[in-house]
């Protein structure tokens, strides 16, 4: 049964986005809103939108366009209803670079100055007993999560992230997705947008998708379908993945990737 909630102010908007790279068209009329989900029995529900689409598709370009680090040839993005410019919404790149000659801690402190933040982030996050080693020292998970408590040191609703299940075991996998509905649901307004080709764990975590594809005829993509998790009780239940309504919604995703 699909738990009660309901979707209010706008927090994140793509208003008409065409995007061109060597002098070809990549995204066309890239259009989408995120909405503040409110529940009335969690205290901060968060939101998770997973971007999907095959490599090569846009996803990157896509990316750097909310991120405010590339301007698009049209269109705008809006963050809180304020066009977005770099800084305004936090970035986890793929390789989650670090300052190697900084202690974790270190990092953070960099990050966001106050140090007893850090120090409260860092056991929050099961990570208390890295406080002091290198970068070098850490595992791929590790890094992933120094790289979002980096974003939360500097006070970020909205978060970024590029491909966060790459290179990661199931294990990882598993725990990156507890990570991002964790740090989703620290804030009622915290957006969470994980741009991937990972399926899987997109619909685990997410509570909407959104798919990138290109129509036939038509020059470069735009979001071709928007598949709301929530109403399609998918979304918020810890063991979905178990579940054959998972598995059936899944090949569907996997059924569209071979037409986009």
């Amino acid at each position: 049964m699909t738990r009660a909630y309901e979707r209010r102010d706008t927090l994140l908007e793509l208003a008409g986005i065409d995007a061109v790279r060597g002098g070809k068209l990549v995204l066309r009329d890239v259009s989408a809103q995120i909405k503040d989900v409110v529940r009335p029995d969690v205290a901060n529900q968060g939101q998770v939108v997973g971007v999907l689409g095959p490599s090569g598709i846009g996803k990157t370009t896509l990316f750097r366009i909310i991120a405010g680090l590339d301007a698009p040839a049209r269109g705008r993005v809006l963050v809180g209803g304020a066009p977005v410019a770099p800084g305004m919404v936090g970035v986890v790149f793929q390789h989650y670079p670090l300052f190697d000659h900084r202690t974790v801690l270190g990092n953070l402190v960099v990050a966001g100055g106050d140090r007893a933040k850090a120090i409260a982030l860092l056991d929050r996050f099961g990570l208390a007993d890295r406080a002091h080693a290198w970068p070098a020292e850490l595992s791929g998970g590790q890094r992933q999560r120094v790289a979002i408590l980096q974003q939360l040191m500097c006070g970020h609703t909205y978060l970024l992230m590029d491909e966060p299940f790459s290179g990661l075991d199931p294990i990882a996998k598993h725990a990156a997705c507890e990570l991002i509905r964790e740090v989703s649901m620290l804030d009622e307004r915290n957006t969470i947008v994980v741009v991937t080709h990972d399926i899987r764990e997109a619909v685990k975590v997410s509570d909407t998708l959104w798919l990138i594809g290109r129509e036939p005829g038509k020059p470069g993509a735009r979001i071709v379908e928007t598949y709301d998790l929530i109403e399609r009780d998918l979304a918020w239940h810890p063991d979905i993945a178990r579940t054959p309504p998972f598995a059936a919604f899944v090949k569907l995703i996997e059924d569209r990737f071979t037409s986009l």
